[in-house]
């Protein structure tokens, strides 16, 4: 098994006190930050597809993240100096009315891990306050709405509508939460929807590269 193998399978296992060192390792060896960098983002898909399909759980899910997050902190150094290190800000939050931020957590550990720059504006989060944040902050290339409740998905319609209609340029929207699917965030205007914390890099890396 090579370093980079050893550090997707423990990055996978959820070993947070292990991967840092083992990403080390992989360095010493010669590995490429990008490749070391895909590996982590590779595992951490893996672990979002799981997580989908029920073989794991929320606690697996976030024990994961976090070892995805120890890795990344001994690469960040050496990633602000490759083209990879920013994806630009994603402005990420949980719409009006809705206080669940578990979701919201891992998406943001995900990009982060990714290359965004996050600003994670909490939960209950108003239209206007997404838009003083794209306003506030540089280089926004996607807002993250996330809703978990049925009786929100309104208020992420407005919140899209909003955005859209703010007159500001440059970024994507991209929505997701339980009640959320394909033919809704069609329906509101979202430019990507994601089903869960795994898929949303994936989506969210898309958009910004179109």
């Amino acid at each position: 098994m090579t370093k980079i193998e050893e550090v997707k399978a423990k990055l996978e296992a959820g070993k947070a006190k292990l991967v840092p060192g083992l990403v080390q390792e992989a360095l010493d060896e010669g590995n490429a930050v990008g490749d070391i960098l895909q590996a982590m983002t590779d595992s951490m898909g893996v672990v979002g597809d799981k997580f989908s399909a029920g073989e794991i759980f929320v606690p697996e899910m976030l024990m994961a993240a976090k070892a995805m997050s120890k890795g990344v902190e001994v690469i960040k150094p050496l990633l602000t100096s490759t083209s990879t290190s920013s994806l630009g800000t994603c402005v990420i939050g949980t719409v009006q009315g809705d206080l669940h931020d578990i979701g919201k957590n891992l998406v943001t550990m995900m990009l982060e891990s990714a290359g965004f720059n996050m600003i994670d504006l909490g939960v209950d989060v108003s239209t206007e306050k997404f838009i003083k944040a794209i306003k506030e902050n540089e280089n926004v290339t996607l807002v993250a709405c996330s809703g978990l409740l049925t009786t929100t998905m309104s208020a992420m319609k407005e919140t899209v509508q909003a955005l859209k209609s703010s007159g500001l340029t440059g970024f994507k929207v991209i929505v997701g939460g339980a009640p959320v699917t394909q033919a809704m965030a069609d329906e509101i205007g979202a430019d990507g929807f994601a089903p869960d914390a795994g898929s949303a890099t994936v989506k969210a890396k898309e958009l910004v590269k179109a």
